[in-house]
Parts: structure tokens; sequence; C-alpha cells
């Protein structure tokens, strides 16, 4: 029998018994440490991952049970969109609404001194189209204008107004106005919008 063996084995009971408990300790350090410490990360890493994923699955079938009212709410967005932009004409659109402006100052009997369309400026998708006007009338031919520029199916913003001047013709008091009408057209696609960028560089 090997010596070191026996050495143990006539070792008082409570020693032989405190050796045993050292290698039992020993033995189940190593196994949390090799084994099962590396096997409960790896548990608690799944775990969270399926957490996270029946999460997620809820998300999405909240928005499967609710796609009908999404997809509702998105034509409706589509709709509107399509509406506003409607209200944005074309740049070949852009010389006939002038001549509207133009022809709704004659028609509520202002004078024309003045139509000056001025250099446009481009804000992504829509570019603000100026036009400078100078006009002579009473102030209910003027009032009578602005309202029909509101009523427009395209937009037009006055701006920049200035009353003043006033004369007396046959009996009639008129007025010079002074103003801006801003008008706004849809940029078509990007590459007319990089032309007058390259424009403004030469």
């Amino acid at each position: 029998m090997n010596s070191q063996v026996e050495q143990v084995l006539n070792l008082p009971a409570y020693q032989r018994i405190l050796i045993v408990l050292v290698i039992m300790v020993a033995m189940a350090a190593g196994f949390y440490f090799l084994l099962y410490q590396g096997q409960l990360e790896q548990h608690s890493s799944l775990v969270k991952k399926r957490a996270a994923a029946q999460v997620k699955l809820q998300k999405n079938q909240k928005i499967a049970n609710n796609l009908a009212v999404y997809r509702a709410e998105y034509e409706k967005m589509q709709a509107r969109l399509d509406e506003a932009l409607g209200e944005l004409p074309l740049k070949r659109e852009i010389p006939s609404l002038l001549t509207s402006i133009g022809d709704l100052a004659k028609d509520k009997g202002l004078e024309i001194l003045r139509f000056k369309p001025a250099k446009e400026t481009i804000k992504g998708f829509y570019a603000e189209v100026p036009v400078t006007l100078k006009l002579t009338g009473s102030y209910h031919q003027a009032a009578a204008f602005f309202d029909a520029v509101s009523r427009m199916e395209r937009i037009v913003n006055i701006q920049g107004l200035t009353l003043g001047g006033a004369k007396s013709i046959k009996g009639k008091t008129s007025l010079g106005v002074n103003c801006s009408a801003i008008t706004f057209r849809f940029v078509e696609n990007s590459t007319e919008q990089k032309g007058k960028k390259g424009g403004k560089r030469k």
C-alpha cells in the first residue's frame, strides 16, 4: 500500500474527515468555476434574449392586430399630402398662375403699374415664386383683389403690403398699393434643385 495512503489512514478520524471535506469543497469549487458558472451565464443570456424576443413578438402582434387601422391612417395622410401638393403648381403652370393674379387685379378695377416676377427660391420640395406688384385704385378695389387672391385654388400669400399716396381722381380716392405676391411651386425632381445650386456658383 502507498505510504502516503497509510499515513492518511493512520491519522485521527477528525483529520481524515477534514481532508475529505477539503477534497469535496475543492471538487465542488472546480465544478462551479469550470463548468457550472459558464452554463449559468449562458442560461441567463438565453433567458434575456427570450424575454426580448417575447417583447418584440408582442409589439409585432399588436401592430398586426391594428394593421387595418394603421393602413387607414396612412391612406388618410397620403390623401392629405396629395391634396396639399395639389395646391402647389408645377413649373409649367406658373406663367398662367401669374397671369391669373394680374387678371384678378384688372377685374377688380385696379391699374397695374408694375408686375415683376422676382427670382424664385428653392426650399426643399417646393420653391417660392415672388412677384412685385405696384397697383393703384380705391381701398375697396384693393380689398376685393386681396379677397379674390385668398380664394384662389393655388396658394398665394400677400406680403409687404403698403398703402399710400392717396389722390382724388374724379371725386374718388385712389391709393398706391405696393406688395409682393408669393406663390409656390412643386420642385419636380432633385436634378432641378442641383441645377439651381450649380447656377449660383457661376
